[in-house]
């Protein structure tokens, strides 16, 4: 059995690809391909087979919803503008890995921020540029011309530190970073205590940031755990107002091993 190249004038000058008998049955019962020509060889008759259409779709599983934004129903909200048309329509501003800011802190919140990185990448249908800097990096005109995602608190993040006065939910200084609620007046001080914000940027009243961010690395790590595995809890809002899209999230331990695993939200 043989499978050959055609066009409309009849065979090309390729060159025969021999197939099973079993495989050339079943294409040629799924109406994949059909006997165009026969010849004797040694006593025995060879079929040569041609595809029926010029293209062949094989599905091998059904559909699946995935998270692309438009399957997020209401939730797809919280992603913009942040998300615009199928790509990423903000600028991400991690910490430095270097000594910096007023208590010459080390970043590790962007670690972890790559896992936020990919949650968003499924959103995405195309990513032509860069869309990351550090901190130490971003520019005046960065902050004021870019919708921004800014990962990590306000001592190893520049920038969140510069915004952390205009948001809902703030990490407070006088009580050692800890985080405080204008919506709730309630104060977090955990190192486990992380907040999601989405609010319109101060840099920019005609751009939002997006901020996720712990006291310590243990509440960023928590606060991109809740993004990751409760998005749609996140989305709803702030338990006390649901207009305000704030939220105050505390790491759990569940294996013991010394490493955030879940997050639930406190407000």
């Amino acid at each position: 059995m043989f499978l050959v190249d055609r066009n409309k004038d009849g065979f090309t000058s390729l060159p025969a690809q021999e197939i099973r008998p079993e495989d050339a049955k079943n294409l040629s019962k799924a109406g994949i391909i059909r006997v165009v020509k026969q010849e004797g060889r040694q006593g025995a008759v060879a079929k040569y087979y041609a595809l029926e259409k010029p293209a062949v779709v094989v599905r091998f599983k059904g559909m699946e919803e995935t998270h692309k934004l438009l399957n997020m129903k209401g939730s797809s909200e919280f992603l913009e503008p942040f998300i615009k048309d199928g790509q990423l329509n903000a600028l991400i501003i991690v910490g430095s890995p270097d000594p910096h800011g007023p208590e010459k802190a080390r970043s590790k919140d962007g670690y972890y921020g790559m896992d936020l990185a990919l949650f968003l990448g499924t959103f995405l249908n195309y990513v032509p540029k860069f869309y990351v800097k550090l901190d130490t990096d971003a520019r005046e005109e960065d902050l004021r011309n870019n919708n921004l995602i800014l990962i990590g608190g306000p001592v190893v993040n520049r920038v969140t530190w510069l915004a952390n006065p205009k948001l809902p939910v703030r990490f407070d200084r006088e009580q050692h970073w800890a985080i405080h609620s204008t919506i709730s007046d309630n104060t977090y001080p955990t190192d486990e205590s992380g907040l999601i914000v989405k609010t319109k940027s101060p840099f920019n009243p005609d751009k939002s940031i997006l901020v996720v961010a712990g006291k310590r690395y243990f509440g960023t790590r928590a606060a991109i755990i809740a993004f990751l595995k409760h998005f749609d809890e996140l989305a709803a809002g702030n338990v006390h107002s649901r207009s305000i899209k704030a939220k105050v999230v505390e790491g759990i331990d569940l294996d013991s091993d010394g490493i955030i695993d879940e997050a639930e939200f406190r407000e």
